[in-house]
């Protein structure tokens, strides 16, 4: 950091956030960032044979729709897609316009015509209504699941992402903006950590007695800080063991209760090392 005395000591900002994109500079994502959306090229995305075709990245987001279609069984086409700026081709943007993974396309949706999904959590929701799974029949507890559904959009997922991206992915030089990054997000992804622990002391599953889409939309985001190679900065510290993720008991009993499920295990290959399918694919990239 500059050591220049002259230097302002309380921050305003200037007339125009476009005066300090420079400052984003150096992230791992600075070559795809812009504050436009649409496509930047008029390349079609790969159509399979299946009824359901999935475009996504083994990214916790995309790994809970690669959990769900793996726990329901059925006839998938999954479609690796790199974030190098694939998620900008003309035929993406027509499935998801704000160019994110995962995104699909039923290809029998409503009235047997096909539909674009995008939004993990608004997939997860569509796949377990039209298959009848994972969703309990009781209002009541589907209304639990679908309020911890927007808890983990709404909290546990954009909260650890930043952590992660301040603990990782952050220009090297801007030290002092990552520490109150990796502060800010890290402490409250610890909060979230200790809401479901407390959550799950007397609990096999988020809701009810059985496994749904809360489980599976939560357990990736916290397997990212359980498992070992999780937010691993370059100095070798490991992001969970930084948060200190193993005093969660309760939270890590789920947790290994549902990474066991062989569903789960194949949901999270889904669309990583360049495949769709990596125990059945060779390497290819959208």
């Amino acid at each position: 950091m500059s050591s220049d005395s002259s230097a302002p000591k309380v921050w305003t900002p200037p007339s125009h956030i476009e005066d300090l994109y420079a400052r984003t500079a150096g992230n791992k994502f600075a070559s795809t960032n812009a504050p436009t959306a649409g496509a930047r090229n008029d390349k079609e995305v790969p159509v399979g044979t299946a009824p359901f075709q999935l475009y996504s990245l083994g990214t916790p987001n995309g790994a809970k729709v690669g959990i769900i279609l793996e726990e329901l069984g059925i006839e998938y086409d999954a479609h690796f897609v790199s974030l190098g700026g694939s998620q900008f081709d003309k035929g993406f943007v027509q499935i998801n316009p704000n160019s994110k993974i995962p995104a699909a396309v039923d290809l029998d949706g409503p009235d047997h015509q096909p539909i674009n999904l995008f939004e993990s959590a608004s997939i997860m929701l569509y796949l377990a209504e039209k298959h009848g799974k994972f969703l309990p029949a009781s209002p009541r507890l589907r209304t639990e699941v679908i309020s911890w559904l927007f808890w983990q959009i709404g909290g546990q997922g954009p909260m650890t992402g930043n952590f992660g991206h301040f603990f990782v992915y952050a220009p090297e030089d801007q030290i002092e903006a990552r520490n109150y990054g990796v502060a800010r997000y890290g402490m409250e992804t610890q909060r979230l950590c200790d809401v479901l622990d407390k959550h799950l002391k007397d609990r096999e599953y988020i809701v009810g007695d059985e496994v749904t889409i809360a489980d599976f939309a939560i357990f990736p985001w916290f397997n990212m800080l359980r498992i070992g190679s999780g937010y691993k900065h370059p100095s070798g510290v490991i992001g969970g063991e930084f948060l200190g993720v193993s005093r969660y008991h309760n939270l890590n009993r789920w947790a290994e209760r549902i990474a066991a499920r062989p569903g789960v295990q194949r949901g999270l290959q889904v669309c990583t090392g360049g495949v769709g399918k990596p125990w059945l694919e060779k390497p290819a990239s959208l």
